[in-house]
């Protein structure tokens, strides 16, 4: 599992309704790369597809049991890579951090 498949699977567990290119967005990759990633990832059971009844264009991207079991296992690594990698660091440098990431994230959006 890459770790754009891992944070697709996160989106879409914290999102079920979120659209493709809204999952494009969030991941940094535009909409070609995100539509061949979900494709494999329907290949390779973690999720299932569907066409949205009341708008051909768009589909339903279903998490699986498969997909739901790797959450689970990666939850608890991923909440221990994040520990480690903000220790040491207080309450006030982390919304600083936060402060200046999302303001990152603005200005690679706006240019």
């Amino acid at each position: 599992m890459t770790v754009d498949q891992c944070l697709i699977l996160i989106i879409l567990n914290d999102n079920t309704k979120i659209s493709q290119i809204e999952i494009a967005k969030l991941i940094f990759k535009d909409n070609a790369s995100v539509t061949r990633i979900i494709e494999l990832m329907v290949k390779k059971d973690y999720l299932t597809r569907e066409t949205d009844e009341s708008d051909k264009r768009k589909t339903k991207l279903d998490i699986t049991e498969k997909g739901k079991k790797t959450i689970a296992l990666l939850t608890p690594v991923i909440k221990l890579n994040r520990n480690t990698a903000l220790d040491g660091l207080s309450l006030d440098e982390i919304e600083l951090l936060d402060k200046i990431l999302h303001k990152i994230i603005s200005n690679c959006k706006t240019s």
